[in-house]
Parts: C-alpha cells; structure tokens; sequence
C-alpha cells in the first residue's frame, strides 16, 4: 500500500482507468457520423494522393479545418494499418493526457487526494465519453487544451515557470492548427491579470518580463508555423486560384468570418444553458451547494479558484458570442471546472452524508455502477448502431453496375469514403449536380449515377432507376443513360472531379 501512495504510480493507474473506459470497445468501433466519415476519408486521401498541405475531399480541397487532426490519423493509419483503429488513436491520447494533468494539477495545487478526484471526476462526466471516444477534431483538441491548460496553471498559480509557459504557447499553436480555438487556454491570462492586480495572493508575480511574455506569442506562432509556413510558400512558389482561394478560406473566412457569422448550427446566446444540464453530468447535480462555497472561497481571495473558474467563464462566454453553437463547442472549459470543483468533493460527501455508512456505500456502489456502464456502454454501442449504412450502399452501388465509373449527386462523405469504384462529382456544394449528371450519362453511356429521391425526376425517369437504400436521410437510386428524360439541359460543369480509392479502399 505505501507504494502505491507514490503520486506517478497513481497518476498511472488513473491513466490506465482512463484508457479502459474511453478505449472500451475499441477495435470493433467503426466510422459512422459524417464528421467521421470526413476526417478519416480526409486523412485517407492525404496518403493515398501525398497531399499534405492542403486537404482533399474525393479531388476537391476542402477548407473547412486545418489539417493537423488529419495527419495524425494519416500517421497511425500508416503505423498500425487500420484505419478504423487509427481514427480513435487521437481520442485515447486525449484521454491520457488530460486525466494525468488533471492528477497532477489537483495534488500541486491541493493534494494527491484532489488530484484523484479530480481526475475521476473527468472520467465520470457524460460529456468526456460523448467526445472522446469519438473520432471527430474535438476529441484531439482535448490533447493541446489539456497540454496548454498545465501550462498555464505550472506558470501563473505554482510558478514562475517560464519553461511550462512556453510548453502551453506551443500546444496553442499546435491546437490552432488542429482547429482554430486552440488558443482557448490563454484565456486564463485574464483573471490572472486582474488577480495581480488587486494583489491576490497565490499567483506569480511576474513584473519586468515583457520579453518572455512576448516570446511565449512567437511561441505560438511557431506551433502554427508547421503548417503555415510550408502551405504559404507552397502557394506563393506554385500555388493556382484554387490554392490562394483555399488560403483565403482557411484563414480568414472559416476562422474569423465563421465566428462572427455563422452559416452552420446557429443558435441563441443563451443555447449553452440547455446543453450544460445534460453533458455535464453528473457534476452539475453538485453546482447548488458548489456555488456558495466558491463564492466565499472568492471572498477569501482564493487565486486557484479565481483563475479556474474564471477560465472556465471565459470559454464558455467566448462560444456565447459566436452566432454558431455546437454542444461540443464547450468540452474544452471541463478541466477546469472538475478541478475547481474537486476540492469540494470531500467537504460535500460529509455534508450529504455524514455519518450514515449505510448512505456512503450506496453512493460508492452507484459510483462504481456509473463507471461500469460507461464501460460496458463501449463494447454494446458498435452492435447496436450496426455495420456502416453507407458501407453497406456503396457496396451494393458496385454489385449493381459491376463498379462501372459511378456519378454522385447531393453526396455524403460516407458516399465517397465507402466508394468501391470510380466516382466522378462536380462540387460538394454544386447546386446543379443532377443536370450535370445527366449530362455527363450522355458522353459517357457506360456510367452511372447515384442520385437521391428528392432529385431524381428533375432530370430521370422514376421507372428505369433502381432502388438502392437509405442513409443520411435520403433513399438513393442508381440511374443510367438510359434514364435520362431529356429536360435537363445545363452548361458544361465548370469542375469535374474524378476520383478512385483503387487498392486503398476500407
């Protein structure tokens, strides 16, 4: 037992309980929502074409996100051979890295009891599941916020420690290059200033240190350098219209412009409050006896709370603003919530229990029932969501026309992704694929098309096209030539896309 009172091999079993829960069922998880699909055909398609730099979509680029999380995937589908297993990887290492930090901070900050709570109550909240074991970009920006955050608190409540700072401005820049909120743990500067301010104690007074404050912002910059660099000179040295206009879009456009004015998941300032209730169970059951006893923990001038909660405010705050809402949007503000709160937790027990032994081991039994269910909820969700719907289509799409050159119309990435054969599109968002589709049967007589109910009669023939399935919210049909009813009748596409995994398909 005196052993195992050693903060690393606590800190390891902590991880270890980490990778059992996040990592159940892995291995037998497969890509099923369309930011998986996306990703991992993303990252496919970067080993497949050597595209590093600018990320494609079935030929086209595609500008929504920076391509870290895509590398990533690329590089353990690369190690390891598997695709399926490689799109999880990110998520393990997020989970890692963010239940030892957890630890870590608790025990500095508090004591290694804290740090065990804090950790454990990382682990127990529904939200970290949610994400985590998914194989989205959320799941891998935990990683940097996770890193960033340590940093932040080594440097501003436990230091100076201008060596952790400058790890945290790295894992920004790094984080910015996975999805542009990477910054979000620079936020905490904020109450720290105001904390050295009103004099506080308990945070490091740093005065006279512009210079290493202002290096720990190139720091960042060079973090963002990795990818920025070479992509600016790729563009400037042999960069086409499309190259400068994926610049423009991937730096400006979907950073600034998609906070600002959102086309996707709008919402109200407001939306966060109907989603904090559920994701972040089960520790908002505590906020009512949690929020007095920050507030006099403020009113003492407690600085670890003061820059955890304030954190944690900010980024929650930052998301209001932006017109576009997502409910994983605020997974990056948990740490430290679960680390402001985890201090408490011994304080609260006595309060809710006391000395009923019979009450303690009830809660301790529903503890440890909370944390088998999450467990056991791993291996039974890949069965019950079952095989890929559009594995399955795309796979019968080739059966059906012995994998002849197929044309997709109001595709998903999924259509891609599972695509057994030749495809041709002209545009994710083009608005007129079925004419062009149409058009292209007409050249092409041995092709054919995969096209959604809802656009089948605008240029085919409802009795010569074949049923196929649903998947996304669609039946689709395949047509051929021969379908064609004659009233589509548009201008060549302006871009025609073709593209083949070959060899490389899942």
């Amino acid at each position: 037992m005196g052993r195992f009172q050693s903060p690393a091999l606590q800190c390891l079993a902590l991880v270890a309980l980490a990778l059992i829960l996040v990592g159940a069922g892995f291995g037998i998880r497969q890509p099923l929502n369309v930011d998986e699909e996306r990703f991992l055909g993303v990252a496919l398609e970067m080993l497949h074409s050597g595209s590093w730099l600018i990320p494609h979509r079935a030929g086209e680029i595609y500008g929504d996100k920076p391509p870290l999380f895509m590398w990533t995937v690329a590089f353990f589908t690369w190690l390891t051979g598997s695709p399926s297993l490689a799109l999880f990887i990110p998520g393990l290492l997020s989970a890692a890295t963010a239940t030892a930090v957890l630890y870590d901070l608790g025990r500095r900050l508090w004591c290694r009891r804290v740090g065990r709570i804090a950790a454990l109550l990382f682990l127990a909240t529904y939200q970290t599941y949610s994400i985590l074991r998914t194989g989205q970009i959320d799941s891998f920006l935990c990683l940097w916020v996770a890193l960033g955050f340590y940093g932040m608190v080594r440097h501003l409540l436990l230091g100076p420690a201008w060596g952790w700072f400058y790890v945290a401005c790295l894992a920004m820049g790094l984080g910015i290059i996975s999805k542009g909120v990477g910054f979000l743990p620079a936020l905490m500067l904020v109450p720290y200033a105001y904390a050295v301010r009103k004099g506080w104690p308990g945070v490091a007074v740093m005065p006279g240190q512009g210079r290493r404050w202002a290096a720990g912002f190139l720091v960042v910059l060079a973090g963002c350098a990795v990818w920025v660099v070479p992509l600016l000179a790729t563009v400037w040295l042999k960069g086409g219209p499309d190259e400068v206009a994926y610049l423009k879009e991937i730096l400006f456009h979907q950073t600034g412009g998609r906070y600002a004015s959102a086309w996707d998941h709008r919402e109200p300032f407001w939306y966060f409050l109907t989603v904090i209730p559920q994701y972040w169970l089960p520790l908002v059951l505590a906020l009512p006896w949690l929020v007095p006893a920050w507030r006099r923990q403020l009113r003492k001038h407690d600085a670890r709370i003061l820059l955890l909660l304030g954190w944690v405010v900010l980024v929650v705050l930052f998301f209001c603003l932006s017109t576009g809402k997502r409910k994983i949007y605020i997974f990056p503000a948990l740490p430290g919530l679960v680390l402001a709160a985890a201090p408490l937790i011994p304080w609260l027990l006595r309060r809710w229990f006391g000395h009923r032994p019979k009450a303690r081991a009830v809660f301790g039994v529903a503890v440890v029932a909370w944390f088998c269910l999450w467990f056991g909820r791993g291996f039974v969700e890949p069965f019950t969501d079952g095989p890929n719907p559009h594995k399955l289509l795309m796979g019968e799409a080739a059966r059906l026309t012995d994998g002849a050159e197929l044309v997709l119309v109001g595709w998903r990435e999924g259509h891609w992704l599972f695509a057994r054969q030749p495809v041709v599109h002209f545009g994710f968002a083009d608005q007129s694929a079925a004419e062009h589709a149409a058009l292209w049967l007409r050249t092409h007589p041995s092709a054919f098309a995969l096209v959604p109910a809802a656009e089948l009669e605008r240029c085919f023939m409802a009795d010569k096209a074949r049923q196929l399935g649903s998947t996304s919210r669609a039946e689709w049909l395949i047509v051929g030539a021969d379908a064609d009813n004659g009233r589509c009748q548009p201008p060549a596409p302006v871009r025609v896309y073709r593209f083949s995994w070959g060899s490389d398909a899942l």
